[in-house]
């Protein structure tokens, strides 16, 4: 179970970060401002910035939206928390015992896994099927997208979202809001600047492509990087 913590003080994510690595099965990808795509964002709700009933309401809008679970010091949001479909809400200091019943049930709730699926492609105007793992990258084209493989393009009636809601988010990475990456063809990393990333692929071309500034610490995270 990949989860992500979100709040402003460092205390308070350092103790939850510490709770949840009593779990073998929950894997913490992202804290602080960062929510990338995981299973469960456990998230404050008075923060400096914004409130997490904001970042719940935007979280709602993913193509697939993780659970979320407010962690908060303040027993009188539980009814807004619950408008904006929270999972759960958890009352600090947080009880173990109280978050070992909440990611009882997040496992409960999580699909089996389903075997890859074929996606759609354009080509020579007729549609063919390609594998997952034939995918190096997808390009947003307007409304549709652009699939490439090791050396071919085509074309996918599908937009660059929903894409990213149907390909595996352990494995497709949106590194920028036109490009959506498959990590398992990353050839090498190279460092441009602060916060700045170029990802060159294996394919035939060799594609470099540039990471987002924003993106930056979840592909940071999903590669591994120090």
């Amino acid at each position: 179970m990949k989860a992500a913590v979100v709040d402003d003080e460092a205390p308070a994510r350092a103790e939850l970060r510490h709770l949840l690595g009593a779990h073998e099965d929950v894997e913490v990808v992202g804290e602080a401002e960062l929510a990338p795509r995981c299973d469960v964002v456990f998230l404050d709700i008075e923060m400096a910035e914004a409130t997490g009933l904001d970042a719940a309401r935007l979280l709602q809008d993913a193509p697939s939206p993780p659970a979320v679970v407010f962690v908060t010091a303040h027993a009188g949001y539980a009814v807004d928390a619950f408008a904006v479909e929270a999972f759960d809400y958890l009352l600090k200091p947080v009880d173990p015992e109280r978050l070992a019943r909440v990611l009882a049930r997040l496992r409960e709730r999580r699909p089996e896994p389903r075997e890859p699926k074929k996606i759609p492609v354009v080509a020579g105007g007729r549609t063919e099927l390609i594998g997952q793992d034939q995918v190096h990258y997808v390009q947003a084209e307007g409304d549709y997208s652009r699939i490439h493989t090791y050396d071919r393009s085509y074309l996918s009636t599908a937009s660059l979202r929903e894409l990213e809601g149907a390909l595996p988010g352990e494995l497709f990475v949106r590194i920028h809001r036109s490009f959506l990456v498959n990590l398992a063809h990353v050839a090498s990393v190279r460092r441009t600047g602060a916060d700045r990333l170029k990802l060159a692929l294996d394919d035939a071309q060799r594609t470099e492509l540039d990471v987002a500034r924003r993106q930056a610490p979840r592909v940071r995270a999903a590669l591994k990087l120090g």
